[in-house]
């Protein structure tokens, strides 16, 4: 039977209806969407979120997860609001990195259930990384760029690597940026130590995007501006940002966006095996790391965060004072829109899936949507 789904407001990218009526089919697809002012609900309904910077939650570390405890994360991830989302890797030793790629290689492959967010691709985060702005990266574990070693990431994922972060300063990394590219993978820069001519190398080369913006960069010099400048001045860079109020702080957060604007900024949360779970030891990649008051921590180093992407909505609209669509927006449309994939998030032609989040008039999450079943 067809079901009915109701509210105040529908915001997508592609446009806002007023006392939206979605009709959803027995297959959890968009039937039809029409507006109707009788309809009394007051909730806001938009795209589900897009995570394209995420290590595992619930307990689970992507690099090393089985099925059943994808599984786990998939329908943790979802109680947040995210859709979809890219399973995200740590500088480890080849082997144990070969290994990671393939099995999320299966992962993508795999029809994820109804309830469950699912991974449409991967994030490769090192090896080709800087040693001064490694973080919490294994230093011993830490490559040169090389063409070849990528090729056989890039086999052992069956083509499922959607974005590389990449020091663009090491040599020989723009001929590696320049081959990703052309595979079709998104370039983004990070964990650099990049000048901004350096950066502005990387950006002619392919580059097209920047991981946690301020994180694991030269910091910002009004002489000599480094990589950070760049990223924020370059309107062909997207920027992505944790917007947790630890990583990076709310003054920031505001001259993020105005630099970056509605278009190019992008949402994350770097989440690690400890989202969701209490303070506490857990695992990245092939280290511990500790948690404690919502800090992740190794060897004095941030190690990606607990943040869902629900609390890296409503930190945006409360640092910046955004409305709802437009964080929103930062969190679904522009990752989307840094991949290509606008047709496959948020899109809300019919026949399309029906995958919504429900917020109530006050700005909260209350519920997702996927496959027109609610979470």
């Amino acid at each position: 039977m067809p079901t009915t789904l109701t509210g105040r407001r529908l915001c997508t990218s592609q446009g806002a209806i007023d006392h939206p009526v979605i009709v959803i089919d027995q297959d959890g697809l968009i039937a039809s969407i029409h507006s109707d002012p009788a309809n009394s609900s007051e909730d806001v309904l938009t795209s589900t979120f897009f995570d394209i910077h995420t290590h595992g939650a619930a307990n689970y570390d992507l690099m090393n997860v089985s099925p059943a405890e994808l599984g786990v994360i998939n329908r943790f991830l979802a109680t947040k609001g995210v859709g979809h989302y890219l399973a995200t890797t740590v500088t480890a030793p080849i082997d144990q990195t070969l290994r990671s790629l393939d099995a999320l290689a299966n992962a993508v492959e795999s029809r994820s259930a109804a309830n469950e967010a699912r991974p449409i691709g991967i994030h490769l985060e090192g090896p080709f990384i800087s040693h001064a702005r490694k973080g919490v990266h294994p230093p011993a574990d830490i490559l040169p760029p090389d063409i070849a070693l990528f090729d056989r990431f890039y086999e052992a994922a069956r083509g499922q690597i959607r974005i590389i972060t990449i020091a663009p300063e090491i040599p020989g990394a723009l001929a590696l940026i320049e081959h990703a590219a052309s595979l079709g993978v998104k370039v983004s820069i990070g964990h650099t130590d990049a000048t901004s001519e350096e950066a502005q190398a990387a950006i002619a080369a392919g580059a097209r995007s920047a991981t946690h913006t301020f994180n694991a960069m030269r910091p910002l010099d009004h002489r000599a501006p480094g990589v950070i400048a760049t990223v924020l001045d370059d309107d062909r860079l997207f920027a992505e940002l944790i917007c947790d109020g630890i990583h990076v702080a709310p003054e920031v957060v505001r001259l993020w966006f105005k630099a970056k604007g509605p278009e190019k900024a992008i949402l994350i949360t770097d989440s690690m095996s400890a989202t969701g779970m209490p303070d506490g030891t857990y695992t990245l990649g092939t280290f511990q790391v500790q948690v404690k008051d919502g800090r992740a921590m190794a060897n004095g180093s941030l190690a990606g965060s607990v943040l869902t992407m629900d609390r890296a909505v409503a930190n945006l609209q409360r640092f910046t004072g955004l409305p709802l669509d437009t964080a929103v927006r930062l969190a679904s449309h522009n990752p989307a829109a840094l991949l290509g994939l606008e047709e496959v998030i948020g899109n809300t032609d019919a026949g399309k899936t029906a995958n919504f989040n429900v917020f109530d008039a006050s700005g909260q999450l209350q519920g997702t949507i996927l496959n027109g079943v609610r979470i």
